[in-house]
């Protein structure tokens, strides 16, 4: 079975993400990147990472939720993980896709809050 190894990060909506994102930049030193969010952690163990990030108020990458917010949460074997949900009655609503970010999968919580699971490739380079 996978295990939940670590929250992957945090993501919000905004009506003015610039701003939002300045606002944490310039008023709480955030360290925003070039993609538009922050790497608060770094774990070198599993690897992981720990990110916030904003994202426009019409995105649609938080469907089927209406929620303002979707966790991101870091797992070791995907396709274990998977196969839990599903063996306790729960769907899978996207994925499993890979890119050079990692294994992504999503899923509903029973509030109908999105939770995208994430599995770090095997190397990780900042």
């Amino acid at each position: 079975m996978g295990h939940i190894v670590g929250i992957g990060g945090l993501f919000i909506k905004s009506s003015q993400p610039d701003v939002l994102q300045a606002w944490y930049r310039d008023v709480l030193g955030m360290p925003l990147q070039d993609w538009g969010g922050v790497v608060l952690h770094r774990q070198t163990a599993t690897p992981a990472y720990q990110v916030w990030s904003v994202f426009s108020s019409d995105t649609t990458y938080y469907e089927p939720s209406t929620s303002p917010f979707m966790l991101n949460l870091a797992v070791d074997d995907m396709l274990g993980m998977i196969a839990h949900i599903r063996e306790h009655g729960s769907d899978v609503c996207g994925g499993p896709e890979t890119n050079e970010h990692g294994t992504f999968a999503w899923i509903l919580d029973p509030d109908g809050n999105k939770i995208e699971l994430w599995q770090a490739p095997a190397q990780i380079s900042m």
